[in-house]
């Protein structure tokens, strides 16, 4: 048995291998129909062991002493209860960084990067100084992400939550935005009296009666107020589209994430308000509409 660096002593119990204790969690998720069995099992061993997934790969005859036992299956036993990984760990990779979360938060979802992708093709001079402006800015990632990108650029996060706006100031202080972020708690645009060059949301889209019908991992663990898009799901599209006006700047842009189905609807919102939309959606991974780029009419 080859030991480890694992914080551990020799007087200590070891009750198994990392490689057999591996292999018995990925059945057991397995068995509990979870579909990702084995990328979850690699991170949560990662997460309990303190090591990197490279690590884990080499340390297969490791031992696996009682207490890490003891911690890896109240975190295998949250899973198979229906927890998702990126909750049991308390963050999640977005636009290859680490975001912490919490109770109010939601967890980035790999689609939403196709609003980074379409707000970075809408100014694409790396060096703009740009001022952006996150609706419902929840860990921070979609700000973050393009302050990233844009080192110039300056952002304010908006979010009813204040402790989902902790969370997002922890995240972009790690990620060495501090001085370029402001977060204010409000609803939506009310504490808002200056304009944008870049307006980013990713708004409640679910409808209140599809609300029960999610899977658990979203519908028992995601904030409902970050899920909940009133009766029709486009409650929160018609807010931010009806301010956009005094938002933008001239030949400003704002990008809106767009739930499965929404294009049609959400244009015409737009269009409605004399609001340009500038091309069809761009599409996330899975081909589904996914981000929506609008202008003041005349302003493309």
């Amino acid at each position: 048995m080859t030991a480890v660096p694992l914080g551990k002593t020799d007087t200590e119990v070891v009750v198994s291998t990392i490689g057999v204790f591996r292999r018995s969690a990925i059945e057991r998720l397995r068995a509990a129909g979870i579909e990702t069995a084995e990328l979850d099992t690699r991170v949560l061993l990662c997460h309990v062991l303190g090591i990197d997934e490279a690590a884990l790969l080499t340390a297969s005859d490791a031992p696996v002493f009682r207490e890490v036992w003891a911690q890896f299956e109240r975190c295998l036993n949250r899973r198979i209860s229906g927890e998702p990984v990126a909750r049991i760990v308390g963050y999640k990779e977005f636009w290859s960084r680490s975001f912490k979360l919490g109770p109010d938060t939601l967890v980035p979802r790999p689609e939403s990067e196709t609003i980074i992708e379409a707000a970075l093709a809408a100014f694409p001079e790396r060096e703009a100084a740009l001022r952006v402006l996150d609706l419902g800015t929840g860990s921070g990632a979609l700000l973050a992400a393009i302050l990233i990108e844009r080192p110039h650029a300056t952002g304010i996060g908006i979010d009813r939550s204040e402790r989902a706006l902790t969370v997002a100031r922890d995240n972009v202080i790690s990620l060495g935005l501090g001085m370029r972020v402001k977060f204010i708690c409000g609803d939506w645009t009310d504490a808002i009296h200056q304009s944008f060059h870049l307006v980013v949301a990713n708004p409640p889209y679910i409808s209140s009666g599809e609300l029960a019908k999610l899977p658990r991992e979203v519908s028992e663990h995601d904030p409902r107020l970050a899920l909940d898009g009133g009766e029709d799901g486009l409650e929160a599209y018609r807010k931010i589209i009806r301010e956009l006006p005094r938002l933008l700047m001239p030949k400003g842009a704002a990008v809106l994430e767009l739930g499965l189905g929404q294009e049609i609807d959400v244009a015409r919102i737009a269009r409605d308000t004399h609001i340009y939309v500038d091309g069809p959606a761009r599409y996330d991974l899975a081909g589904v509409p996914r981000a929506l780029i609008l202008r003041l009419t005349g302003q493309k």
